[in-house]
């Protein structure tokens, strides 16, 4: 940065006898440099930093004398006034509107017809509206079975209420098949997810078949096995029955084998639908001696008695026959 000493400038050393520009002096003329100006080193982008504050400063001066004039004062003064009117007008109306703070109780309308929970929730200033309609067997047509918001519920007045209301049509549901499912009680549940309630009217023994084995399907009277793999169309909430089978349970007689050869106790136990249990042989004989003699057994024989079948008797053997059973 330069200042220059003296305030006059010699604008006549460049100028020629008839008063025009003359530039022939400039090739002797001093640098800036000369004695006439002294010079202040300035470190360097200090006058970038120094440019920018002025820059801002000003902009501050300027905007605050802006907004301290009276015509802008009074201007932000209004808008911030109808600002202030307008928010407390919508809370006002919004308080007013959704009766903030004011709630009522909701009735119970469920075993209701329709027509009459709809004429008594209107006259509570309440909003009627049917979500949905199902059908539940031993329920009249129109009759409300659910509602929503439940019985005694904190609303707003004027608050709509669904209700769910009774078919007086019950839906068409096809029963499964049978094929690889004849289980009763997988069967039951199955259907029962349809929304079928599933009977067992009789139960019938067969020794072919194990417990709780579907032998017919009955639906209003008519035995429907056999048509089901063709497919049969029930109402829901129908009843479907069943005949069952059960576990045959046959008594057996306990045989006599003390006194008989391994070989021969084996027989009789088998030939009594029963299983031949441990063999528990003395120090004479083994386990695996077939003529070996029993002198032992578990259960005892009892001419009374009986066992279930497949049941096991135990057999105590030894080398030599008991002396009763001579």
């Amino acid at each position: 940065m330069f200042r220059r000493n003296n305030s006059k400038y010699r604008s006549k050393d460049y100028k020629s006898a008839d008063n025009s520009p003359d530039y022939s002096n400039f090739a002797t003329e001093k640098p800036l440099t000369s004695p006439n100006y002294t010079h202040y080193p300035m470190a360097r982008g200090s006058w970038k930093n120094n440019s920018i504050l002025d820059m801002l400063r000003r902009t501050g001066v300027e905007l605050y004398s802006f907004i301290t004039t009276p015509f802008v004062f009074k201007n932000c003064l209004a808008m911030l006034g109808t600002v202030m009117f307008i928010l407390s007008l919508t809370f006002w109306w919004l308080k007013c509107y959704t009766q903030h703070g004011d709630s009522v109780k909701v009735p119970e309308y469920i075993g209701m017809n329709i027509r009459d929970a709809s004429r008594k929730a209107r006259a509570r200033n309440f909003g009627v509206a049917i979500s949905d309609s199902v059908y539940v067997q031993g329920k009249s047509a129109g009759e409300i079975v659910a509602q929503d918001p439940k019985p005694g519920s904190d609303v707003k007045e004027g608050r709509t209420i669904y209700f769910t209301v009774n078919k007086s049509n019950p839906d068409i549901i096809k029963l499964p098949d049978l094929a690889g499912g004849d289980d009763y009680e997988l069967y039951s549940r199955k259907i029962a997810r349809l929304g079928l309630t599933p009977r067992v009217v009789a139960r019938m023994p067969d020794p072919r078949l194990g417990p709780n084995v579907i032998i017919d399907v009955i639906y209003h009277g008519d035995t429907i096995t056999r048509e089901l793999r063709q497919g049969v169309s029930v109402e829901m909430g129908s009843i479907i029955d069943f005949v069952v089978s059960e576990e045959v349970v046959t008594a057996a007689f306990i045989p006599d084998c003390v006194g008989q050869t391994l070989d021969a106790a084996k027989f009789l136990i088998e030939a009594n639908g029963l299983l031949v249990g441990s063999i528990i042989p003395d120090e004479t004989t083994d386990k695996y001696d077939n003529e070996a003699y029993v002198y032992r057994q578990t259960p005892k024989f009892d001419p009374n008695g009986s066992m279930k079948r497949g049941e096991q008797v135990d057999l105590y053997i030894t080398r030599e026959k008991p002396a009763d059973n001579n």
